[in-house]
């Protein structure tokens, strides 16, 4: 009775060793098939390693060209977004110095906004008329600074702010905006009795057109600007 009950136990044990053996034969075939299965670019090396109706070009799982499939179809190249358009309109007109219109508004700030560039006398008596509208200062026509028209201006929103300008010749400059070229009104005191500015300006002191290489006896230039 002894021996067959260690027969008995050596059979039991080689039985579940090999039920074991046989599980993990199965669970090894499940992984390796659930890893075969390879979504768009993933590697392959036959069609079967591929998912749906891919198949294998290259190493790599991706549409049958046969079949028209577009499953790994890239996604289009984005699209540059559009050029803001220029909505702004005169929001009427004033007789000053003849009959302008006025504007509250002024074109899209881009990355390159096309501008007038004058020249101005931020100085004491110079032809910018009154102080500054950003800090009621006069200022030195060595410091690179500008005054922008009411649109750009935006309410002394850009007051302090700093500006990149590029005239055609290729020199650029940075300037710092401390006033406003009123594009609303003009003929007084506090606008040197001035028409109204136009609303693309930027209108710069000596230094800003120096810095430039331009000439300021050429009075209006054509720049584009953008903020720093």
């Amino acid at each position: 009775h002894f021996v067959t009950h260690i027969t008995f136990s050596i059979i039991t044990k080689i039985a579940t060793m090999s039920n074991l053996a046989f599980l993990s034969l199965i669970f090894t075939i499940f992984i390796s098939t659930s890893n075969a299965i390879s979504q768009c670019n993933g590697p392959c090396k036959t069609w079967d390693d591929c998912d749906g109706q891919l198949i294998c070009i290259s190493g790599k799982c991706n549409d049958d060209p046969n079949v028209g499939t577009k499953t790994c179809k890239s996604s289009p190249p984005s699209v540059p977004s559009p050029t803001p358009t220029n909505t702004c309109r005169p929001s009427g007109t004033v007789n000053c110095n003849g009959v302008h219109p006025i504007y509250r508004c002024s074109p899209p700030v881009t990355s390159s906004t096309p501008a007038q560039l004058t020249f101005n006398d931020f100085s004491r008596g110079g032809d910018g008329g009154g102080p500054s509208s950003c800090d009621g200062q006069y200022h030195d026509n060595n410091e690179r600074i500008v005054a922008l028209s009411t649109g750009w201006f935006a309410g002394r929103s850009r007051c302090g702010k700093m500006i990149r300008i590029r005239a055609n010749n290729g020199k650029t400059v940075t300037a710092k905006v401390v006033d406003e070229c009123d594009s609303t009104m003009g003929c007084d005191a506090e606008h040197a009795f001035q028409s109204p500015c136009k609303n693309n300006i930027v209108d710069g002191s000596i230094a800003v057109w120096r810095a430039l290489g331009l000439d300021t006896n050429l009075g209006i230039v054509p720049v584009t600007w953008s903020m720093v």
